[in-house]
């Protein structure tokens, strides 16, 4: 089973990712299902989109939960049902979950070039250390993108605004945290942010 990796944040949060490398089958076969998740998984018509579900399923019985476990809210929010937090995300053939008593949220993307494509739909702020021309640009968008979507679903609010509200601060493509805000109606929030690179992929996390 390709657990990729484990990190431990702090005593009450773990994170684990998954480098999705089994065949469909061999990935439903390997788990218990509710009724609704086997309808919603076959109902998908992408074979990369089951096999995400499917390895974050398998990431559960790596924390010790079954699929019965986890429930979503009327905002799509995933939840544990002993009460913990949960979080969780997957890109291509890499899925990750993180688990912790606080608020948390994360995020993991492939490192395309196309994303500067849309790159004027989540930056705003961050143009002003941005450098097209850096050889790491690509990596640095990818890193804000991830960042702005695991505060996304930590902070669960309809109506947040990548670009309006969350703010990234400067960082380098050595680095593996920044500081990041949220800026939404009258209130700031400030979340420190963990990342890291691998295999052309970024993972971000968030922690209240």
């Amino acid at each position: 089973m390709p657990l990729y990796k484990t990190i431990n944040p702090n005593s009450q949060t773990t994170v684990k990712i998954w480098k999705i490398e089994e065949s469909y089958d061999d990935l439903i076969q390997s788990i218990d299902l509710t009724p609704e998740s086997l309808e919603r998984v076959l109902r998908m018509k992408s074979n990369m989109h089951q096999r995400g579900f499917l390895s974050v399923r398998c990431l559960l019985a790596e924390f010790g939960y079954q699929d019965s476990d986890l429930f979503y809210d009327e905002n799509g929010k995933p939840h544990l049902q002993d009460g913990k937090q949960i979080s969780i995300t997957h890109s291509f053939h890499f899925s990750a979950v993180i688990v912790s008593d606080l608020i948390v949220g994360i995020d993991v993307e492939k490192q395309r070039d196309k994303i500067t494509i849309i790159a004027h739909k989540f930056i705003d702020y961050e143009k002003s250390y941005l450098k097209e021309n850096d050889e790491g640009y690509i990596k640095k968008l990818t890193a804000i993108w991830c960042i702005k979507e695991s505060l996304y679903k930590l902070f669960a609010t309809p109506g947040l605004s990548f670009q309006q509200h969350c703010l990234v601060i400067p960082f380098s493509n050595i680095d593996n945290e920044t500081v990041a805000w949220i800026d939404y109606k009258t209130k700031k929030y400030r979340y420190n942010i963990d990342f890291l690179t691998f295999e052309g992929f970024t993972c971000a996390y968030a922690i209240a």
